[in-house]
């Protein structure tokens, strides 16, 4: 991993650090909502090096793959892979998959679990794909226009483009946090970035949907 992707991820562990610790001064828990991927995972590893009170911290993600926790497909396994480790293993995970076949059959025993987290969140970490999907509102999914407008905490996902269905948290659910941050690396993504900045149609690049409120955006090469 080239030195600018580290020096990024340990700047982004540093200002979620921060974040968090303002917040705990005030209240007796937070909340941390990550994305999965390959981009996070240095970001991860430094931000269990920090000494929070990790057991006042709860943790969950933005979306999940509707997969086994053991599938190398599956956010959450990353998540206690390479965050819950060493003192960060005190934190509270809500991982947001069930037992059930689907997730139209799991999405309100896994809603009903997320509820119980330290809303409002006082971070959300948002990745972006070359699609210009956040989370799994995907610019080819069915459940789009849901996910975009719903007040409901989380949606159900499919998507032609993806060979599993998902359950992600709603647009508006995750507007409600007190910080934003978009962890992103690579030309491609920066051009992808550049061209949803300059337009508003959110149904073509969903990470429009975010770019209205205040987004703090980390990027390296």
């Amino acid at each position: 991993m080239s030195q600018a992707r580290q020096q990024l991820a340990e700047q982004l562990a540093e200002t979620v650090f921060q974040g968090l610790q303002e917040d705990l001064s005030h209240q007796d828990r937070v909340l941390l909502v990550v994305s999965g991927g390959s981009t996070p995972v240095p970001f991860f590893k430094a931000l269990a090096a920090k000494s929070l009170p990790w057991d006042r911290v709860d943790v969950t993600l933005a979306d999940e793959r509707w997969v086994d926790e053991q599938s190398s497909d599956s956010n959450a396994k990353l998540v206690r892979e390479h965050l819950l480790q060493g003192k960060a293993s005190a934190a509270t995970f809500i991982p947001l998959t069930c037992t059930t076949a689907t997730p139209e059959e799991g999405v309100d025993e896994v809603a009903k679990r997320a509820e119980t987290l330290a809303w409002p969140a006082s971070v959300v970490i948002l990745g972006m794909g070359g699609d210009g999907h956040t989370a799994s509102l995907f610019p080819d999914s069915p459940e789009l226009t849901l996910a975009l407008a719903t007040e409901e905490l989380l949606v159900a996902v499919r998507t032609p483009s993806q060979p599993q269905p998902r359950i992600t948290f709603s647009a508006d659910r995750l507007h409600q946090a007190r910080r934003h941050i978009l962890h992103i690396t690579g030309d491609d993504k920066r051009a992808v970035l550049a061209k949803a900045l300059n337009g508003d149609d959110v149904r073509q690049l969903p990470i429009r949907a975010f770019l209205t409120c205040p987004l703090a955006i980390y990027w390296a090469p």
